[in-house]
């Protein structure tokens, strides 16, 4: 029997469309093909900016800890309200830097303490378990062996505290001397073993990087170079010359990115992508 053809009105196509565009779509789980934009900065840009801030980006920082450079954090106790407004989260501990890490013993203690504040944070502030919380490494290039060691044991001490561990690091690569060329992501999966971690990458050249760009359709997290990766952060406020010559006309003449909706710019932010709406989500 030969089914009769169904014609949708063509109110009801762009409404679906709408809503498919639509950058509050919440979850989890990765959409094929789509990818999410998201904001992250040090400083909590303010209650009063969340509603234009929302008009373009799914998804935003979340520091559980000071930022780096910064004795403090604004961003506790916003949780709540960046959620009712339909906000996804990166949530962030800052990590620390290798000549604070004098030994390998050292860098496993302090890898646990780090996890377990962050872990402590996380909970005050209403973050379910199993949510990803990202350790931030500023340093790029090949790291110490200290330094996997305190990877590792952030790792692990998340994992006792029923959170996930992700990290922070950068994908753009360093000359080591001849035609060698290493990447921080590179190195930090080359010494996981069996851990598992989830990474946000660091990725600014263009290409592949667009730029300060908002693109209609948000470039796709692969495009990065790192296909493993579950966040892209592409462009960072204010730009690197030497890496960003040839997408320069795409930042304000100051070199930094605004938001669309930040006719005043207020808010110097760095962009990125994300698989999911939601990247720090437990998975469903």
């Amino acid at each position: 029997m030969r089914r009769p053809r169904i014609i949708f009105p063509a109110l009801l196509l762009s409404l679906f469309a709408a809503l498919l565009a639509y950058p509050g779509r919440t979850g989890s789980n990765p959409d094929q093909g789509r990818s999410y934009l998201g904001f992250d900065l040090n400083e909590y840009p303010g209650d009063e900016a969340l509603p234009a801030l929302r008009k373009t980006f799914a998804f935003t920082s979340f520091w559980l800890g000071p930022p780096p450079g910064e004795k403090r954090t604004n961003w506790l106790g916003k949780r709540a309200l960046l959620e009712s407004q339909g906000f996804g989260f990166v949530v962030l501990f800052n990590g620390r830097v290798n000549r604070n890490l004098i030994s390998a013993s050292d860098a496993k203690q302090k890898g646990a303490l780090d996890a377990e504040n962050a872990a402590k944070l996380a909970q005050q502030e209403g973050f379910p378990a199993r949510t990803i919380i990202f350790l931030d490494i500023e340093e790029g290039g090949r790291l110490p062996p200290a330094y996997h060691e305190y990877v590792h044991a952030w790792i692990d001490a998340l994992a006792k505290a029923n959170f996930r561990g992700g990290a922070y690091c950068s994908g753009v690569p360093i000359n080591e001397g001849g035609s060698q060329t290493v990447t921080t992501v590179k190195d930090l999966q080359d010494h996981l073993g069996d851990r598992k971690l989830t990474l946000w990458v660091f990725n600014d050249v263009c290409p592949p990087a667009p730029g300060c760009a908002f693109l209609p359709t948000p470039p796709a997290v692969v495009q990065s170079g790192f296909p493993e990766a579950a966040v892209w952060q592409f462009a960072q406020s204010p730009r690197r010359k030497e890496r960003t010559a040839t997408c320069a006309a795409t930042y304000n003449a100051d070199g930094n990115c605004y938001a669309p909706t930040d006719t005043a710019h207020k808010w110097l932010l760095d962009l990125n992508v994300a698989r999911t709406a939601n990247p720090s989500a437990p998975l469903e």
